[in-house]
C-alpha cells in the first residue's frame, strides 16, 4: 500500500509572547484531528522533532524587530509554500510597535545598562512589510476556532472563511447592551475586527481593539464621536495605540491627534 505524504506544518516565532502559537495547542481534542491530516515538522513549543523543509504551510507569530529577524523571515518565506501570519504582532507589529512613534535609541538607553550590546531595528514591523504573506489572521491572541478554520481551508485548498464584520455584530448576537450608547463608554467595537466574542463589552467595558481594524473602518467618525463626548486628542491617540497600533488605519488615525 502506497504511503500518502501529509502536508508539512511549521510554526515560527519572532518577537512575541508565544500566546498565538499556543492557541494551536489550546485546541486540545481538535488538535488530534489536525494532526491526522498534517505532519508537524517544526514547532518548538510542541515538539523537539525538526524535519527539513520545504514546508507546505508555515504559521508565523511575532513582529520583525532585529536585523537577525529580518534575515530569518526571508529564509522562512523561502522554505514555505504557504505563509500565514497569526496574531497582532505578526499582522500589525504588536504592542512592541509602540516604540515606532518615538526614538528607539532613547528607550534602549533607559532600559539597558549597556546599550552598546543591543542590536535592534528602529521599528517593530509586521511580517508583510518584509515578505509576501498569503493570509493574515488577526487577534491578541488569535481565536483558536478561526485558526482551525484557516488550517482546514488550507487542507481543502479554499479561502479561509473568517468574519469581516465588526465586534458590534458579536455584541448584538450576545444581546449585550451597547456600552457607548447606554453608558458613554469609549469603545473600539464599531471599527474592530470580530473574533473575541465581544468579551469586554459583556463586562461593561469598551472594546480595546485586540483583533485589529475591521475591513474599511471609519476611524474618523469614531474619533469625532468621542470628541463630542469630551475626549481629548491625547486620549483618542492612546485608544488607537495599543495592540494594533501599527495597523495602517489605526496608525493614521492616531497620528491625526498627535500634537
Amino acid at each position: 500500500m502506497t504511503k500518502i505524504d501529509k502536508p508539512k506544518l511549521a510554526v515560527w516565532k519572532f518577537a512575541s509572547c508565544d500566546g498565538c502559537q499556543l492557541s494551536l495547542l489550546d485546541c486540545e481534542d481538535e488538535l488530534l484531528s489536525v494532526a491526522e491530516e498534517i505532519e508537524i515538522a517544526h514547532f518548538p513549543e510542541a515538539t523537539r522533532q525538526v524535519l527539513k523543509g520545504p514546508y507546505d504551510l508555515s504559521l508565523v507569530e511575532g513582529s520583525i524587530t532585529t536585523p537577525q529577524d529580518a534575515k530569518r523571515i526571508q529564509e522562512v518565506r523561502r522554505v514555505s509554500k504557504t505563509l500565514i501570519t497569526i496574531g497582532a504582532c505578526a499582522t500589525a507589529g504588536g504592542i512592541q510597535a509602540l516604540r515606532n512613534f518615538q526614538d528607539v535609541k532613547e528607550f534602549v538607553s533607559i532600559v539597558y545598562a549597556n546599550p552598546a550590546y543591543i542590536d535592534t531595528l528602529n521599528q517593530s514591523t509586521p511580517i508583510a512589510e518584509h515578505v509576501a504573506v498569503d493570509f493574515e489572521l488577526r487577534g491578541c491572541p488569535i481565536n483558536k476556532t478561526q485558526l482551525l478554520e484557516v488550517i482546514s481551508a488550507f487542507l481543502a485548498k479554499r479561502k479561509p472563511n473568517t468574519p469581516a464584520h465588526s465586534t458590534c455584530i458579536e455584541c448584538k448576537r450576545r444581546g449585550t447592551v451597547c456600552v457607548m450608547v447606554a453608558g458613554g463608554t469609549p469603545c473600539l467595537g464599531p471599527i474592530t475586527h470580530a473574533g473575541c466574542g465581544a468579551i469586554c463589552p459583556s463586562y461593561q467595558r469598551g472594546c480595546y481593539g485586540c483583533f485589529g481594524p475591521m475591513e474599511n473602518p471609519n476611524t474618523s467618525s469614531m474619533s469625532e464621536g468621542w470628541k463630542k463626548s469630551g475626549a481629548s486628542d491625547d486620549e483618542i491617540k492612546r485608544v488607537f495605540r495599543t495592540f494594533n497600533a501599527w495597523a495602517d488605519s489605526f496608525r493614521e488615525e492616531s497620528e491625526k491627534h498627535d500634537k
